[in-house]
């Protein structure tokens, strides 16, 4: 896959929440991970993160917005479930892209979302786990831009794969 990516939280409280986060991150090869203004409890990850992904990919702690340094060129994409919010499945990710999603039981501030070349939303019904919406946002961004074989009109795999037909039964 072609450019890079990082994805972080603004304001995010719970060491559970960002240790999910970054064992998904460094899972899905984002190039970096982030928090922006996070609650010092939600620093401490070592329980949360059992691949110790801040160790394999850079992870940046920014204390507000105005400190936050994104590469030149990376596009701030912010994840909010709102009105003007384009639909997931319906976006086309930036090749180089840092998707900043809000707090626990909360928003984006207005600040963040000033800053976002785009805004998306996941098609819920309601918020989901801000780790929970970051592992959708990162699925999403490796089946769009990974290179995989486009989905088969039919159920089941793509029909040139003849490795669906030779995988054996199980021995009982």
């Amino acid at each position: 896959m072609r450019g890079y990516f990082g994805i972080g939280v603004e304001r995010i409280s719970k060491p559970m929440n960002l240790g999910a986060l970054l064992r998904t991150s460094h899972a899905f090869g984002a190039s970096f991970a982030f928090t922006v203004a996070a609650h010092h409890r939600a620093r401490d990850v070592r329980l949360a993160d059992t691949a110790k992904s801040a160790g394999h990919l850079p992870f940046y702690e920014w204390d507000s917005l105005a400190a936050m340094r994104l590469p030149t060129g990376c596009m701030l994409v912010g994840v909010e479930l709102c009105e003007n919010a384009i639909d997931l499945p319906s976006f086309r990710h930036p090749i180089n892209a840092a998707y900043i999603l809000g707090p626990e039981k909360g928003d984006l501030s207005d600040e963040a979302r000033d800053l976002c070349a785009h805004l998306i939303k996941i098609p819920t019904k309601f918020c989901v786990n801000v780790s929970v919406a970051a592992a959708i946002v990162m699925y999403d961004r490796a089946v769009s831009l990974g290179g995989f074989a486009e989905r088969p009109v039919g159920a089941g795999g793509p029909p040139a794969s003849d490795q669906w037909r030779l995988v054996k039964p199980l021995k009982q």
